[in-house]
């Protein structure tokens, strides 16, 4: 979907863009071939070829950095398959707090692997370990993960795109927290994990620093494991589902 948009250049919007592919401009490489034959309205077609031909060069070099501005937050879904590879599905917890200090676990998973890193542990890892991905992926990450994070690590830059799958979801119509989305899609947690809450998070973490439960840990562990895990499924969902309502097409039964 990534190569077929058009909305990311500067005075180039949804009506445009769907204009371009009705006339069979379907991605970069058609416009380019022969940038007059499609009307591209106000910014005009020298100024449009320039963006295009530097969107290319960015997606081919890795600079994803451009995308995460040209995208910016509502469109970020679009580039999740040219970033899958170099993507992480992202959740915190914390101990209640608000400060930077209160994140006691932060769970990462890139399609193959989990790591949690733990407070008093490793967390201090996260700066290395988040330098290698392009994408993040999170719900509610936004206003809670994101912010929480750059209060603890105020030398990273975050500058990675950034799909936020709670109004990602929301624009299909799926409102609620993480829990009640995945029921509703029917997405099932493994078993250490079912039933269990951000105030479980928060009780579990209090019985393991102040009273050194470690299976209690490993509960917590489990069941941020599956926060991160389950990311992934509803990403594949939500991106599936805007293509083709961004494209016009017949949502799948």
């Amino acid at each position: 979907m990534l190569t077929k948009t058009f909305c990311h250049i500067p005075g180039v919007g949804y009506h445009t863009e769907r204009s371009l592919w009705q006339a069979g401009c379907e991605d970069w490489d058609t416009f380019l071939r022969n940038p007059p034959a499609f009307n591209v309205g106000a910014p005009g077609t020298e100024a449009v070829v320039r963006e295009v031909e530097r969107s290319k060069a960015c997606l081919e070099n890795g600079e994803y950095q451009y995308f995460k501005k040209a995208l910016g937050m509502s469109e970020a879904w679009r580039a999740w398959p040219e970033l899958r590879s170099s993507c992480v599905y992202l959740d915190i917890e914390t101990n209640g707090g608000q400060s930077g200090d209160s994140i006691t676990t932060i769970g990462l998973y890139d399609g193959k692997e989990f790591t949690c890193l733990v407070k008093g542990q490793d967390l201090a890892n996260f700066r290395d370990l988040i330098s290698k991905y392009s994408m993040i992926v999170t719900f509610f990450g936004t206003s809670f993960d994101i912010p929480m994070l750059q209060k603890l690590f105020r030398d990273v830059r975050f500058d990675q795109v950034h799909l936020d799958l709670c109004p990602a979801l929301r624009r299909l119509g799926l409102r609620g927290g993480l829990k009640k989305i995945e029921k509703q899609l029917g997405i099932t947690r493994a078993d250490v994990a079912e039933g269990l809450s951000g105030l479980d998070a928060i009780r579990l973490w209090h019985a393991y620093s102040r009273r050194g439960n470690e299976e209690a840990l490993q509960t917590l562990i489990a069941y941020n494991r599956e926060d991160v895990i389950n990311l992934e499924t509803l990403a594949e969902y939500a991106y599936n589902h805007l293509r083709r309502a961004t494209l016009g097409l017949p949502m799948p039964t």
